[in-house]
């Protein structure tokens, strides 16, 4: 299974906003962090917001904030959300595979996928921002040391 870049950065954003507890950051403060454009991470942030996971803030004092619900939330609920539930191969597609109609592959592969997410539903954001994750997190956003929440 892999991942799409805007699931790897929205987990990345998450995991960010886990370790940040005084200064709110910016979504280009997250970007310049992440070492990724302003453009695709403000996509991110906005889905993020709709599931309820960061809140964004404007203007003065503003920034984003991970939510009690996005602290909790299960890393396999989200790569869920933002992976969609569809198929691992294009069985369907502008070519329809020849054997679609008796494939046993299809449904293996759907099974592995949901045993890949599975694997990641008991693991929380809180989780991956654990030691030693959280405090290079830290490092590399120029929060203090001890900010941090394991």
């Amino acid at each position: 299974m892999r991942l799409t870049r805007f699931t790897d950065l929205a987990l990345r954003v998450l995991m960010r906003l886990a370790v940040e507890e005084t200064d709110l950051p910016t979504t280009r403060d997250v970007a310049a962090t992440m070492e990724v454009p302003y453009t695709h991470t403000a996509k991110v942030v906005a889905k993020l917001q709709h599931l309820g996971l960061i809140e964004a803030r404007r203007g003065r004092g503003g920034g984003l904030t991970l939510t009690s619900a996005g602290r909790a939330a299960s890393v396999g609920a989200v790569i869920r959300e933002l992976e969609g539930a569809g198929d691992v191969v294009d069985c369907d597609g502008a070519a329809p595979c020849p054997l679609r109609g008796a494939c046993v592959l299809r449904g293996a592969l759907r099974r592995a996928q949901e045993a890949f997410f599975a694997s990641l539903d008991p693991l929380t954001v809180n989780d991956l921002v654990a030691a030693p994750t959280g405090p290079l997190l830290l490092g590399i956003s120029g929060g203090s040391p001890g900010a941090g929440r394991p």
